[in-house]
């Protein structure tokens, strides 16, 4: 019952960060440096002598692209594999005291349960923090595809602020859904059924339909031109003086 949550927290935790790049862009100035200094590294790379070789011998054995990973992004990885590894922990607990020794599996469950619905408040408050600053951005553009864009941004964030929250205070304030066959709690009731519809069907269903529906939309990533190595020439004006050849 834990992987479902665990890839949703991963899904919009990775979202989180792709927001936190796009807040963080430098400004023009500093863009125009950077390309500046990428050609500045072309050209010395190109006069420093071609190694280019090894690199295509690479290309045919390897014909696979590296993925770039940012560092929001492998902290994401990193924030992913200690939930998992928490997830097997408690799970491992939960077993052992399902025997007689004085582990509480109920206490156990409760305690993961209330430390990853923190978690995703926790997410659902940066969502909506990220996403009203990158619509404030986006007001800027004038385009209407940046408009479009603003209003998935936005209803991204309001959805996640809005469908995290209930299902964060189900979680700690009942014994609801996990924890219902150790106190005793219908699952027939109406009570009960209310309360797993909005921890499950509100707090996970819901933002994530949302999420592959604005992911259906997206454009299709830039391809490299690897098809072979590129010459760059330079051209030398004769007439004019040799000091600015």
């Amino acid at each position: 019952m834990a992987f479902p949550k665990i890839l949703l927290f991963t899904a919009f935790l990775l979202l989180l960060s792709f927001w936190v790049d796009l807040c963080h862009i430098p400004d023009d100035e500093e863009e125009e440096d950077d390309e500046f200094r990428i050609h500045e590294g072309l050209l010395e790379n190109s006069l420093t002598g071609p190694s280019s070789s090894s690199a295509d011998r690479r290309r045919i054995c390897f014909p696979f692209r590296l993925i770039h990973v940012g560092i929001h992004q492998k902290i994401v990885i990193l924030v992913s594999i200690l939930i998992f590894l928490i997830m097997m922990t408690s799970a491992a607990l939960i077993w052992i005291g399902m025997e007689y020794n004085p582990i509480d599996s109920s206490l156990v469950a409760k305690v993961y349960i209330d430390l990853f619905a923190l978690a995703v408040l926790l997410l659902g408050g940066a969502l909506g923090c990220y996403g009203l600053v990158l619509c404030l951005k986006m007001r800027k553009v004038r385009s209407e595809r940046a408009s479009s864009e603003m209003w998935k941004v936005a209803g991204l964030a309001l959805l996640s602020v809005v469908c995290f929250t209930p299902s964060t205070f189900v979680a700690v304030l009942t014994d609801i859904p996990v924890l219902h066959h150790w106190h005793g709690l219908y699952i027939n009731g109406l009570y009960t059924s209310l309360l797993l519809m909005l921890y499950y069907f509100i707090g996970s269903s819901v933002p994530s339909a949302f999420l592959l529906w604005v992911m259906r939309e997206l454009p299709p990533s830039a391809v490299a031109n690897i098809q072979g190595p590129r010459t760059i020439t330079f051209i030398s004006d004769n007439s004019a003086p040799a000091a600015h050849h």
